[in-house]
């Protein structure tokens, strides 16, 4: 049974209600309200929200931040035994990157039909041909996690004066 399958529902729940709670802070910077946090041994060890714009970087997506910090808490670049838990599917960026660190599991919300690298566009995690694979779970409080983004894409379009 993977680290995965032994998280309970409400665990799941409770964790990306976290997530839903740091895409607010992301929305409150004006960025796009995204927010992911990484979870070890049932204690958070790192946490991000997207970033990009106030930063200057284009690799300051939730995944990549809540990454670096769980990195630094550990030491390490490997983030095994470890799960992440973020309000948007990753893109392939981020897919790529939790690849690499060897996560042992992932939980998203929404789907992100356009650019998902999980299930919807590309599906990086479970390619056959890299080196790890990292079990996956979408539709995590999937609906709030939609709501959010599509309420802060309605305002910013309102703000434009397009409807």
């Amino acid at each position: 049974m993977s680290l995965l399958e032994r998280i309970s529902p409400a665990a799941r729940e409770g964790w990306m209600q976290h997530a839903l709670a740091l895409a607010q802070r992301a929305a409150a910077e004006d960025e796009v309200p995204v927010g992911a946090v990484i979870v070890r041994d049932e204690k958070i060890i790192g946490e991000g929200w997207n970033r990009p714009i106030r930063d200057h970087d284009p690799t300051a997506h939730a995944e990549i931040m809540a990454m670096r910090a769980a990195g630094q808490a550990l030491g390490n670049y490997r983030l095994s035994e470890c799960v992440l838990y973020v309000t948007l599917e990753p893109c392939l960026m981020c897919a790529g990157a939790m690849v690499h660190a060897r996560l042992d599991g992932l939980v998203f919300g929404a789907s992100d039909p356009k650019a998902g690298a999980v299930s919807s566009k590309f599906q990086v995690l479970t390619d056959n041909g890299l080196n790890h694979q990292v079990p996956w779970q979408g539709d995590v409080l999937g609906g709030q996690c939609g709501d959010l983004l599509r309420a802060f894409f309605r305002e910013r379009r309102q703000a434009a004066g397009k409807s």
